[in-house]
């Protein structure tokens, strides 16, 4: 929420999310769909990781706008994806309602969080109120297995760092 601690990672973050944590596991989810704490319509982050939804070929994940945490991951994931030639909007709110949409229309193509634990996590179904989507026929996206392979060459040290992210420490 607006004044909160969603910017930064502390626990009681986590704590927080607890309740709807257990609410999705009743319902037999894995994790929680975050809606802005205002006006409750706004895509914010999926547990406790930044989102990123591709519908109809445009990347998009939520504003850091002091209410989502600007991830190490996040950025590195909008880096490559820039670099790779698609285009991320990462500036304007997205609506549960456009992805709802989108799904209806069969333009969500792929939607994964990004953390440091997670890496990239892909997204296999997604349920607003009474609607559940099947995202890519519960099959890992091209781009959410791309973006994971390169992160984790590039931590692991199989593929080169041509972004300049790594520091050789002796």
């Amino acid at each position: 929420a607006p004044r909160g601690t969603g910017d930064v990672k502390v626990g009681g973050n986590y704590a927080a999310s607890l309740i709807g944590q257990m609410k999705a596991h009743d319902l037999g989810y894995s994790q929680v769909l975050w809606l802005d704490g205002v006006e409750r319509k706004y895509v914010e982050e999926v547990g406790s990781m930044n989102c990123f939804f591709k519908i109809d070929g445009v990347i998009r994940t939520a504003p850091c706008v002091g209410t989502v945490l600007p991830g190490i991951t996040r950025m590195s994931c909008i880096e490559l994806l820039e670099k790779w030639g698609y285009k991320v909007d990462c500036e304007s709110r997205l609506p549960i309602a456009d992805v709802i949409r989108a799904g209806k229309e069969g333009k969500l193509e792929e939607v994964f969080g990004t953390g440091t634990a997670a890496v990239i996590s892909p997204v296999g179904e997604l349920r607003y109120e009474d609607e559940v989507l099947t995202i890519n026929g519960f099959q890992t996206g091209p781009v959410t297995q791309r973006l994971y392979d390169t992160l984790t060459g590039i931590q692991w040290g199989t593929l080169p760092d041509d972004m300049g992210w790594t520091q050789e420490v002796e």
